[in-house]
């Protein structure tokens, strides 16, 4: 049995996988935004944070 979660950019519902774990970047399959899978009943998504650049330090 897989979890099911709700975009917070359209409202799609996401299938999680069973094993799905805190911190894990998602992509949601009808608006196309990266979502991090955050604690929720029993999962909540939130938009990923953004990678920011690394200038060699």
């Amino acid at each position: 049995m897989s979890a099911e979660a709700e975009c917070p950019e359209c409202a799609a519902v996401i299938e999680l996988d069973d094993d799905v774990v805190e911190g894990e970047i998602v992509t949601c399959t009808e608006c196309g935004m990266e979502l991090e899978v955050v604690p929720g009943n029993p999962w909540s998504l939130t938009p990923a944070p953004e990678e920011e650049e690394d200038w060699g330090e």
